[in-house]
């Protein structure tokens, strides 16, 4: 699987604007670090993520990290052509045929509806099958979203804690007088911690993972689209039309100019 460094690149360039702003209106970095505002928010909503799921999701936050790293792996178009080929296949040889090119495809989700094909089941049980396994998949991605999108709500909580706790402090002595607009700027530290933490990572991650889920719903919608049309036996144009539906300007294109290859190539010879 490619990696995916735009979201590493965003993420170093938004924080970099954040400095650049820091200092350009004269100030410096150091008035804008303080390690125990750091604690506050991050292992303080942390600690709160920990008491709102399960730890058993909570240890997938390495692997979540890694999948928003990694480049989708966009195959429609791949998905078009194969199920073009199997079509034609079934039609001409039988969907008993189709065992051999099963057991070469490593997708569980597709293989075993290809197989469900193969072994005579009736359409609506396959499609109710395949359902409830694109709503398991749904279930399981939506967990990795929901964790990024929790801990982006209780940063900002925490940070505003970590404000009013330096503010009780500061309050409790106002002897001097001259220590109060600096107690100020530090008690509020924490609460810019908990937006630049909620809103230049946890929420963007959130979102991403639930692009990502949305992007392999789709193609698993696409999938069983050309298993049910396999089965009733549709002819392999109209498997090939039905699933084209679901690919992109990009992708149309892409088809298009495969299309056009072998009479480039002929014109040529």
């Amino acid at each position: 699987m490619k990696k995916n460094i735009v979201p590493l690149i965003a993420a170093i360039g938004g924080f970099s604007l954040i400095v650049y702003a820091i200092g350009s209106d004269g100030g410096t970095f150091a008035m804008f670090w303080s390690l125990s505002s750091v604690i506050i928010t991050v292992i303080g909503s942390f600690a709160a993520l920990l008491i709102s799921y399960p730890f058993k999701y909570i240890k997938t936050i390495p692997s979540l990290l890694k999948q928003i790293f990694n480049e989708p792996s966009s195959q429609r178009l791949e998905i078009v052509e194969m199920f073009s080929e199997l079509a034609r296949k079934a039609r001409r040889e039988g969907l008993l045929s189709l065992e051999d090119d099963i057991a070469a495809i490593e997708d569980p989700f597709l293989k075993k509806g290809l197989q469900m094909v193969v072994d005579g089941m009736e359409p609506k049980t396959i499609s109710e099958i395949m359902e409830l396994e694109i709503d398991a998949i749904d279930e399981t991605k939506s967990k990795g979203e929901s964790i990024f999108r929790s801990w982006g709500e209780l940063a900002p909580a925490f940070g505003m804690l970590g404000t009013l706790i330096g503010l009780i402090i500061m309050l409790a002595d106002l002897q001097d007088m001259d220590s109060i607009g600096i107690g100020m700027a530090t008690a509020l530290i924490t609460t810019f911690y908990g937006s630049l933490f909620a809103n230049l990572f946890f929420i963007p991650f959130a979102n991403n993972l639930k692009a990502q889920k949305e992007d392999e719903l789709y193609t698993r919608e696409m999938m069983v689209e050309g298993i049910l049309a396999i089965q009733s036996g549709v002819n392999p144009r109209v498997v090939e039309e039905r699933l084209s539906a679901y690919l992109t300007p990009e992708e149309r294109l892409q088809k298009t100019e495969r299309l056009r290859q072998p009479q480039v190539v002929m014109e040529n010879e």
